[in-house]
């Protein structure tokens, strides 16, 4: 069961899960590198948030983040950060076009 982000309704993975269905990979290897892939995404987009933040929001953010509360983490976001979902929607792009690069290129 793939774990449901804040931002999961914002960022579509897959294309990704697609292209490394075509592979010649294992059951085990796919979910391992889809999990990667999440993971990575997650890292990036709590970057970038972190990043638009003050400390005190920080706090706010990473707390709401701990207890999985989507609805306050984007009344938060909404009001501290000018077009965060365009933010959010950029950098997830930007990071699944470089993926699909590597992919492409690990694929021949």
């Amino acid at each position: 069961m793939r774990r449901k982000y804040f931002y999961t309704h914002i960022v579509d993975t897959s294309t990704l899960s697609l292209k490394l269905g075509d592979m010649d990979l294992t059951p085990k290897e796919r979910l391992h590198l889809i999990s990667l892939i999440n993971s990575n995404i997650h890292h990036e987009i709590l970057d970038l948030v972190l990043s638009e933040l003050n400390p005190i929001d920080k706090e706010t953010f990473l707390a709401s983040l701990a207890s999985e509360d989507h609805a306050k983490i984007w009344k938060l976001l909404n009001a501290k950060v000018e077009n965060i979902e365009e933010k959010i929607k950029k950098t997830a792009e930007d990071i699944i076009k470089e993926l699909h690069k590597d992919i492409k290129e690990v694929a021949g």
